[in-house]
This record gives C-alpha cells, structure tokens and sequence, in this order.
C-alpha cells in the first residue's frame, strides 16, 4: 500500500480538452492522489472540434452532428476515475467552446476559449480562492504544440495565480531524446514513425517516476478518450474496432494522425512560477501546508 505522505495537499491541473489530462499528466495525478493529495482537474472545454479516430462514432463530428463534445464528457469521467482524481469544467461543461486551431472558422464563435477574455481567468481565480491549491499543473506557454486552447489555458493560469496566489506552478513538458530512444522499430499497420513531427524540449527542472500502479492508471486513463486515441495492446473496443500490438515492456499510442507515441513511465515538468524546485525532489518538496 502506498503512504499518504501527501495528505492535505492539494494540486489543480488545468487543461484545455478532455484527454489532455491523461496524456500529459495522468501518472503525475494518478501518484498524487494515491499518496494522499486531492487533485482537482479543470478542463476548459469540452473538445467539440476533436476529430474521431474509430469509424464507429465519426460522425459526432463538429461539421456533421456536432456531439463529440458531449461524448467526451463521459470519456473524462472515467479517465478521471482511473487516475482518482476530481473534475470541475471551467464554467460549467460547455461553458467554453473548443477553439479549433489557429485561423480556423471555430475560433471566431463567441464562445469559443480564446475568446473568453477577463471572465476566463476569473472564473478559474474563483476556483482557485475555493480550492487553495499548493500547486498548479499546465502547459508551458507555447501550449506544448501550438494549439490556441492550451497557450490559452496557460495564460489563464497565471493571470489567475496573480488574482490567488497559487504557491508553485509546473509546466509539463516532454523530453526530445527520451521520445526518440523509446521509438519502436516498427510500428503497427497504418501507423508511422515520426518523432521530427512531436513536441520535445532538452531539459526538464523535475520529473515524477511512475510505479506500476500509477503507470497503469495513465494507460487506463488514456484508454478512455477512446474516440481521441488508440493505444497499442492489443484491444478492440465498440469505439475502436482496431487491434494494434507492438510487443516489448514499452505501451505506445497514436493520436488521429496515426504517429506512434511511447506512453512514458516518467513525466517532466519545468518551473513556471513559484517556489523554486529542490533538484531530484518531489514536486510539492519545499511547500508547506
């Protein structure tokens, strides 16, 4: 049984869309609240403009039936289940519209995220003075990819810690060479390899090892967007009618574009405000209660 050395703790990771949240930080949340902290996950939207990865539910699309983000609800509950997490949509669910990308016709709606000027951010201080969180979780601000949501999402995040102070603020981001040395040989029929086309940087100021039982939670909470990924082990499911195997201790994924992706055991982050990081500690080391 793990120890609940972190009791008391609490840390609020901030996201732009359902799935952003097991992707790039699900072992990191699914470690806190197996020791103890509450972990509280806003997304931002409910990823409307999301495309579909399975044949079955392709046509819940924006431009055809205009139900995914719906859909993606559910989808977010059971990942926030497996990772042990709370979840709150900033707002209210469908508060904020998924911006699609950048110049894009979504980013013109009026309720579209970049859109949603002062009142964002105000909205996410009132959920920070409520939570009091010790540490907030997010992207770097380039969005890790580009995409106007989460270079949104970060800027939100520390206009609202300027309003409530929040302690220390992690950017999560994914380390280049790490990516590249865990690329697979081959990758199954119909995926590519392409590790030029994926996010990565050089350095990371901490990183949070995961255990097996924290590293299954991630895999089980990115199997749940199950219409935004396809993980590599082997399954089928009503969403996904595809197996896909690679063999090896290594699980990858792909997103709709088909690149395969190492689903790492360990997640980095860089200091984005706050109180320094204590080099090779934890990621609340040095922050009181």
């Amino acid at each position: 049984m793990r120890t609940r050395d972190l009791a008391g703790y609490r840390v609020v990771a901030v996201h732009a869309h359902p799935d952003d949240e097991a992707i790039t930080t699900g072992g990191t949340i699914a470690d806190l609240t197996a020791r103890g902290a509450d972990v509280l996950v806003v997304t931002c939207t409910l990823g409307e403009e999301g495309e579909v990865i399975g044949e079955p539910y392709q046509q819940l699309v924006a431009d055809e039936a205009d139900q995914l983000g719906g859909f993606r609800i559910r989808e977010l509950q059971d990942a926030l289940t497996a990772m042990g997490a709370r979840g709150q949509f900033l707002g209210g669910a469908g508060c904020y519209r998924d911006s699609g990308m950048a110049g894009s016709p979504a980013s013109e709606n009026v309720r579209a995220f970049v859109n949603g000027g002062q009142g964002s951010v105000d909205k996410l201080a009132a959920i920070f003075e409520a939570f009091r969180p010790h540490l907030a979780l997010i992207y770097g601000a380039d969005g890790q990819y580009g995409h106007p949501d989460h270079i949104r999402a970060h800027e939100i995040t520390h206009a609202a810690a300027e309003q409530v102070p929040v302690p220390r603020i992690l950017h999560t981001v994914r380390l280049r060479a790490e990516t590249e040395a865990r690329m697979p040989a081959t990758a199954p029929a119909g995926w590519r390899i392409a590790p030029d086309e994926l996010d990565g940087v050089e350095h990371a100021d901490v990183s949070v090892q995961l255990d097996d039982a924290a590293y299954s939670a991630k895999i089980a909470a990115m199997r749940a967007h199950a219409t935004q990924l396809w993980i590599a082990d082997g399954r089928v499911t009503d969403v996904n009618p595809h197996s896909a195997t690679t063999g090896g201790d290594v699980v990858y994924y792909a997103l709709s574009n088909l690149i395969i992706q190492p689903i790492q055991r360990v997640e980095h982050y860089q200091l984005g405000a706050g109180q320094p990081l204590i080099d090779g500690q934890g990621i609340l080391t040095g922050i009181p209660l």
